[in-house]
Order: C-alpha cells, then structure tokens, then sequence
C-alpha cells in the first residue's frame, strides 16, 4: 500500500516514521504529482493556517479535493481534522478546509501551547487506553449524523471516523503508540 503524508508543514516526519514502522513506506506529499498512486494520505498536525496557505500555493489544494471526491482515505490529526471538517471556528477569513467529515471544530480550542495536556482515552476497536497528546487542539462542537465517534474526552469527541475519512484531536504521532495508524490502515486496506 502507498500511503501519502502530507508534507507541506507540520509533524509529517513524525507520521512517516509511524507508517515506516507498520511496514509501510510513506509517500511525502508536497505537489500534485506526489499523489499518483497513493491509496491514503495522512494529513499532520502542525498550524492549520499556514498549512492552508501552503496547499493553495502549491496547487495542492485542488489535487488533493479531487482524489477526496474520488473516495481517497484520510486520517487528518488536529490540523488535519480543521483541514477536514465541514466548518471551522475561529478560522482566518481566507483559510480553507476540505469539508469531507461532517463536524464543526473551534481552532485552538483547548487553549493555547502552555495549555497542552495528556490523557490516557478509550478508543472503539482498542483493547487498551491510547494515550493522547493534546496540544493546542481543537475542540469538535458539532458532530453531524453520519459521523461516528471513536473516542471522547470530557464527553468531547476527539476521535471520528465517517466512511474512509478519520480525524484526531490529537497527535498520535507523538508516541510511540502505532495502533491508531495500524487500525487506519487495516480500514483502508
């Protein structure tokens, strides 16, 4: 399976690190040509203004909606899930996202760096607890009825799945914790 990260900013290395350790070698995603092929894409966290920004200049933006039209698979982590969602709160005006999941998310909504946390979660399909790290997040405060909740914090849904498209709150990358890949790419497989 060729799996794509997006690798325009963010924790992409982090995610390609993860799929290389489930025998997946990963394709980092810059321009339109790097999506020939690939059967999913990761799309990271890092900041999802910037990251906007840099999918319409490199013509990415367009690519990438196409092959989600087209059914592609995705698993978008905390800038990922804004670049996802149906609306995002406290956007910039000319910030886009994809509109391929049904939530509404509020961008930083857990706080700011200093507010960042851990928390052990239940997670639907693990055995055992994820351990999540959550920094800057956004928090989910709408999900519409063909989305599925996986996993939630505080009654917050911080994992959501509808049809081939699943979003995270937080990073995954950021442990040593491979399962919530894995479980993606048994998904798409």
């Amino acid at each position: 399976m060729r799996v794509g990260v997006l690798a325009v900013q963010g924790a992409f290395a982090r995610h390609g690190a993860a799929l290389a350790e489930l025998g997946v070698e990963p394709v980092f995603v810059r321009t339109p040509a790097h999506l020939v092929g690939v059967q999913a894409l990761v799309m990271p966290g890092g900041e999802s203004t910037a990251m906007s920004r840099l999918l319409m200049t490199s013509g990415l933006f367009d690519a990438i909606a196409d092959r989600l039209n087209d059914g592609l698979a995705v698993f978008g982590t905390c800038a990922g899930m804004i670049l996802l969602a149906r609306e995002v709160l406290d956007g910039r005006p000319d910030q886009r996202s994809f509109g391929v999941i049904d939530l509404t998310v509020r961008r930083n909504g857990y706080g700011r760096q200093v507010d960042s946390f851990e928390q052990d979660l239940a997670v639907s399909g693990l055995e055992d607890p994820f351990h999540a790290v959550f920094i800057r997040a956004p928090v989910v405060t709408r999900v519409g009825s063909a989305a599925e909740v996986l996993a939630e914090y505080e009654g917050i849904p911080v994992v959501v799945r509808q049809g081939r498209v699943t979003v995270t709150s937080f990073h995954p990358e950021l442990t040593e914790d491979h399962r919530l890949h894995a479980q993606f790419l048994q998904e798409v497989g």
